[in-house]
């Protein structure tokens, strides 16, 4: 058993195992936040205060996902940055995307039917075999949110290339506990407040440098602009000549907190974060006679034995798609759910719907 330190920078009361639902902050987080608030409520505070706070958060998360600041843009939500990438598919255009998967990502291709954006679901082990000289985009999460399979993103970044279309991939199941690469995509989006540990209300968006002028920034805002305190009034459109266009006004509070959690992760490294998060998922696994995962997601099939155990270890879990959804990060340790697999032991099923 690995000796993991950062475990202490959590407070929570319970074994919670639901980052895949809604990240825990750190301490760090904790009280930048409460500073903030404090001197919001002492009239301290002014709007460009907030400005180098999203700087950082903007960098620290461009070296998270491997790209320069300058490919970063932020967002509030998943879907409204999907759905500017959306608004630039051409008519009548195939956009590929996995059967089942999180419908931030596959909703705003779909609302373009009218004008004959055709989205096919596929499933996901067959999504790369699928793209062909019709497919104008790909967009899938890289990490399921039902499930926690991986999608196979060099198979898709080769097919991608040879037919010639785009590849989206959805971070927000991803970044902060597997090592990713954005600057081979397209187009990445993120939510903030699952893996990255951000308060709900922060997403990023990374583009390639050469999509900047193709994609039309359809929430177009001062923010976006080239300096955003010269650009609060008045045509014409000035916009930022990077991934900045992109920007919406952010919610101020919500950044400081992304700001401090996301440094905070980056501190620890992608490295250190992917191979923990396996460790006590396997851990777990091993302890509830499970196979091995490959993901920090897992999901299970149970019997009706699982309520009482879950409720006398007091965990913290979801459902989603039928299945008993964990998830294990940075907060988590082996030494707390090797005892709550041995529990389970002989309750759950991999992959599977309920047991019998």
């Amino acid at each position: 058993m690995s000796t993991w330190p950062y475990a202490e920078a959590f407070t929570p009361d319970t074994l919670y195992l639901n980052t895949a639902s809604m990240g825990l902050p750190p301490r760090v987080t904790q009280q930048a936040l409460a500073e903030a608030y404090a001197a919001w409520a002492a009239g301290t505070l002014e709007p460009p205060h907030f400005d180098a706070t999203i700087a950082a958060a903007r960098a620290a998360y461009a070296g998270l996902v491997g790209v320069p600041a300058a490919q970063v843009a932020i967002g509030h939500q998943v879907a409204p940055l999907v759905g500017l990438v959306a608004a630039s598919v051409p008519d009548g255009a195939e956009v590929l995307v996995a059967a089942g998967d999180f419908t931030s990502v596959t909703f705003p291709f779909a609302a373009h039917a009218d004008r004959g954006v055709r989205v096919v679901e596929v499933p996901l082990e067959e999504l790369a075999g699928r793209v062909g000289p019709d497919t104008a985009w790909v967009a899938v999460a890289a990490v399921q949110s039902a499930d926690g399979r991986l999608a196979d993103l060099a198979a898709l970044e080769e097919a991608c290339a040879r037919h010639g279309a785009e590849l989206l991939v959805d971070l927000t199941q991803s970044a902060g506990w597997l090592p990713v690469d954005a600057g081979r995509y397209a187009v990445t989006v993120c939510g903030g407040y699952k893996w990255l540990l951000c308060p709900r209300g922060t997403a990023f968006l990374t583009v390639r440098p050469d999509l900047v002028d193709r994609l039309r920034p359809v929430a177009a805002s001062w923010y976006a602009g080239a300096d955003p305190w010269e650009s609060i009034y008045g045509l014409p459109l000035r916009l930022a000549d990077d991934a900045r266009r992109f920007d919406v006004s952010p919610a101020w509070f919500a950044w400081v907190g992304t700001r401090t959690s996301v440094e905070f992760l980056a501190d620890i490294g992608c490295a250190a974060l992917h191979a923990h998060a396996l460790e006590v998922a396997g851990a777990f696994c091993a302890a509830a006679d499970l196979p091995a995962p490959d993901s920090a997601i897992l999901a299970v099939g149970t019997d009706e034995a699982v309520p009482g155990v879950l409720a006398e270890h007091r965990v913290v879990t979801a459902r989603r798609a039928g299945r008993l959804r964990l998830s294990f990060h940075a907060h988590n340790t082996v030494a707390e759910v090797e005892p709550l697999g041995r529990a389970l032991r002989g309750h759950l099923r991999a992959g599977a719907a309920p047991l019998a």
